[in-house]
């Protein structure tokens, strides 16, 4: 039976100090000066902030088949770094995640991490498309073709009436191939000047108002992944005011920056959705604020430097598991926008709750599931530190305020701060 004691730290907004006492991963007492005999003592020194664990449920671990870029173990790694205590990882590996064995897999390699792995199931088998898995027998919580859109209507009509009577969470990637037509980064002013292909917002737009009219015809739950323009943005919270059983979510990338990063022909901005306008930015940003966003997550999407070389022909995808937390406090708690409880609610109970997870608490009886953060620590983004294997963030070069310093799941410290 181990037992950790933390001290002096603050839990969540509020303003006194308090100790936390862990037991066989367990939290059995929390109060001022505890006086207990602890196999590990953390003292937080009046400095750190106690936040439960985050849940990204938008990640590519690339494992199996794409090891190189990253695999479960490093995934794991870089996600505990940034207070991140479970995962949905999407399917698109190789094999893809269309059977119960490598569902299996992906458990059983996750299983000592610290964090819990939800995997996601295919739509379709072999993310073709064409033929619904039967996703009863996968045990998944979220069904996705994740980079694939299921470009047939009734096929994706099927899948949402099919999967919702199971209680399985439909989670789309809205973009048509057809109007995208090998376009690399944002239609606009940066395409034009740069001489490339742009992705037009209509794709987004067009499949976003496709599956909020399926669902609504089922009626059925669906889930909007990676949100990034004014449009979409439009048509949830319009679905949403109606009744319609919506949900969505964005990342950090979509509501800070915009195609202006493009201009550096630097193919770490490259990402699917891309970076937009000004306007859509700011469309993004409102929307987090106004509850319009459901969950943060990053898209975690690994790619190593060798690929990401070649702007005009690097594969699309940024990581963000390791920066997600503390942008969102650089650019809405230190702003007076949010508190840490909304903060908290957007990426660590809101998502939980669309797949019915468990919600991890800092209450006495609470599993242990915990992010020892210092809101004050102001960085550097240097991917070069980064746990995960590769380095291919939009952050690089930022200075943020806030990180987290210690993880902590099942009783267990899995992360602590070099710096610290």
């Amino acid at each position: 039976m181990s037992s950790l004691l933390i001290k002096n730290v603050k839990i969540m907004d509020e303003p006194d100090y308090i100790d936390i006492y862990i037991s066989d991963g367990i939290i059995n007492k929390i109060g001022k000066s505890l006086d207990y005999k602890a196999d590990r003592i953390i003292d937080g020194n009046y400095k750190l902030t106690a936040i439960p664990g985050l849940f990204d449920m938008h990640v590519h671990f690339r494992d199996p088949g794409f090891t190189h870029k990253e695999d479960i173990l490093t995934g794991c790694e870089a996600a505990l770094a940034g207070g991140i205590t479970a995962v949905a990882c999407m399917p698109n590996t190789n094999p893809p995640a269309d059977n119960t064995e490598v569902v299996e897999y992906i458990l059983d390699k996750g299983r000592d991490t610290g964090v819990r792995i939800f995997p996601v199931g295919c739509i379709t088998q072999s993310m073709d498309g064409k033929n619904i898995y039967d996703y009863s027998k996968l045990g998944v919580k979220i069904i996705s073709d994740d980079g694939r859109p299921v470009k047939n209507a009734e096929i994706m009509r099927r899948a949402l009436e099919t999967a919702d009577k199971d209680g399985i969470l439909v989670a789309s990637h809205c973009e048509d191939l057809d109007i995208i037509d090998g376009g690399i980064i944002n239609k606009g002013a940066v395409s034009e000047t740069l001489g490339v292909k742009g992705m037009d917002r209509a794709s987004e737009d067009y499949v976003t108002a496709r599956e909020i009219a399926l669902a609504a015809s089922v009626p059925a739950r669906v889930h909007i992944c990676h949100v990034s323009t004014k449009g979409s943005i439009g048509i949830i919270r319009a679905a949403k005011a109606r009744g319609v059983k919506v949900t969505c979510e964005t990342c950090p990338h979509y509501f800070t920056l915009t195609e202006n990063k493009l201009s550096s022909l630097d193919a770490d901005y490259r990402m699917n959705p891309p970076l937009r306008t000004e306007e859509d930015r700011a469309a993004v940003y409102n929307a987090v604020l106004d509850g319009t966003i459901d969950c943060i997550v990053t898209d975690h999407a690994p790619h190593t430097k060798e690929e990401k070389a070649d702007f005009y022909n690097a594969p699309n995808g940024v990581i963000g598991l390791e920066t997600s937390l503390a942008v969102m406090l650089t650019v809405f708690y230190h702003t007076g926008k949010m508190s840490l409880a909304d903060i908290v609610r957007l990426m660590s109970y809101n998502p939980r709750k669309l797949i019915n997870a468990y919600i991890p608490e800092i209450i006495t009886g609470s599993e242990t599931e915990i992010a020892l953060i210092d809101t004050d620590k102001e960085w550097t983004v240097q991917p070069g530190k980064f746990r995960s294997k590769s380095c291919n963030s939009a952050f690089k070069g930022e200075k943020l305020k806030g990180k987290c310093i210690y993880t902590i799941t099942d009783g267990i410290v899995r992360y602590k701060n070099k710096d610290e």
